[in-house]
């Protein structure tokens, strides 16, 4: 573990590359990637949590937590805001990382208050069936509503439960009841497949049975919806039957069956791995189910977790083990991950702040640095050009790296009771009383 100001100074110069990139027109966007040709013109999901400016404001958030916001800092979040408010009166696609969930992220943690209408509107948009998408599963086809974290009902399930009140509960109630219809039986539990009729299983966090079942688990605890809970509780019961156990430990292959492309069958990370599966048994802690089928599910928890760092990460053993930095299928998401795990353990702390510290080590030693600040590129190793252009994006670049570094130094000097700048997809996985962004305590 390095010294804390080392972990600091890195996430302001990667904030300080970030924000350079920023540019003006109809309010601010980011290109995705910084190259020699940069883009033209914004792209489509120039506003998205993912990729775009609503993923800078979990990073305004965090800055704001140690420090007052900059003049240009404090125009580039009222930019954020005036675009996201007007932009969601327009929106129709309504998930967490791709629409309207995320704008109601982006404006709730800017302008407490401001994220209403959008909310309003997410929930006027809800069918039986959960959200209809205007994402293409290939050109030209739109696929029928999502069950996922990333584009689908659990991201907008999760995101009721963060911000509360009617449309909140709104949100819960009818995402949560579309989760149950399209459910799987499988291996003495349930499944859920990114869309019904998808040709696989992906069940992990980001577009599987892990994510879905945790957004029941939460729902159902602040509902009181015995149902989803139990639904919860079968979802963890097919990950028992499909998971690996490595000396004690856990981990869910990435695809079943396995997948055509070249991915290694087991990965690490917070989309595909037991890193974001681990936020699973946190949501079933937070629903008051401690055990299941002789299982201790605070110990599912901790196995995720040490399986990681068992696994080498974030070490790059071979191409394609792990040749990503960011919070989505990275080093940074480990980290991130791991503090919510330290700061929701006081007998565990010491030793899960040292093992995100590792991913803060590894996030220095890797950064590319200059007179405009740190940066990070990732490797495709399957590419002819292995080495990809750095990114700015929340979930694969510089901002969700930068948010992680400084929330590192400040858990790092503040201890355990730290401010957590909670979000949709983690808030159950930290105390409520460090978590900033509460509406249910």
């Amino acid at each position: 573990m390095r010294d804390p100001e080392i972990y600091r100074e890195l996430g302001e110069q990667a904030w300080s590359w970030t924000l350079a990139q920023v540019r003006d027109d109809d309010g601010p966007w980011l290109p995705e990637t910084v190259t020699d040709e940069p883009p033209a013109r914004p792209a489509d999901d120039r506003d998205s949590l993912y990729a775009g400016i609503a993923g800078l404001a979990p990073v305004l958030a965090e800055i704001a937590s140690y420090r007052p916001l900059t003049g240009t800092e404090r125009v580039l979040a009222d930019g954020i805001t005036e675009r996201l408010a007007r932009s969601a009166g327009e929106r129709t696609e309504p998930s967490l990382y791709d629409g309207l969930a995320g704008f109601v992220t982006g404006l709730r943690l800017l302008a407490p208050g401001r994220e209403r209408d959008a909310t309003a509107r997410l929930a006027g948009l809800a069918t039986p069936d959960g959200w209809p998408t205007t994402i293409e599963l290939e050109p030209g086809v739109v696929g029928p509503p999502f069950t996922d974290v990333i584009m689908g009902t659990a991201g907008i399930v999760m995101t009721g439960a963060w911000v509360g009140g009617a449309d909140g509960e709104a949100l819960m109630s009818t995402g949560g009841e579309a989760l149950l219809r399209v459910a799987e039986p499988a291996g003495g539990g349930l499944d859920w497949r990114m869309h019904p009729g998808y040709r696989s299983s992906s069940p992990n966090f980001s577009h599987g049975t892990a994510g879905a079942a945790a957004a029941l688990a939460v729902a159902g605890r602040l509902l009181c919806r015995d149902d989803f809970v139990e639904a919860a509780r079968a979802g963890a019961r097919y990950l028992f039957r499909v998971a690996e156990t490595p000396d004690g430990g856990f981990v869910v292959p990435h695809t079943i069956p396995p997948s055509t492309r070249e991915v290694e069958p087991l990965t690490y990370t917070w989309c595909h791995g037991p890193t974001g599966t681990s936020l699973l048994f946190a949501a079933l802690l937070r629903a008051g189910v401690t055990e299941i089928d002789g299982q201790d599910v605070a110990d599912l928890r901790r196995r995720c977790l040490r399986t990681v760092l068992a696994a080498g990460v974030p070490q790059r053993l071979r191409p394609g083990f792990w040749d990503n930095d960011g919070r989505c299928c990275g080093t940074a998401g480990v980290g991130d991950a791991l503090l919510d795990a330290a700061q929701d353990s006081h007998d565990g702390f010491e030793m899960l702040l040292r093992d995100a510290a590792v991913m803060g080590d590894a996030l220095v030693d890797r950064a590319i640095r200059d007179g405009s600040g740190a940066r990070w590129r990732f490797v495709e190793y399957r590419q002819e050009e292995p080495l990809l252009p750095p990114g700015t994006s929340w979930m694969q670049g510089s901002a969700g790296i930068a948010a992680f570094l400084l929330r590192l130094a400040r858990v790092c000097e503040s201890g355990v009771d730290a401010p957590v700048v909670d979000r949709p997809d983690q808030w159950w996985a930290v105390p409520a009383t460090v978590r900033t962004a509460a509406a249910y305590r």
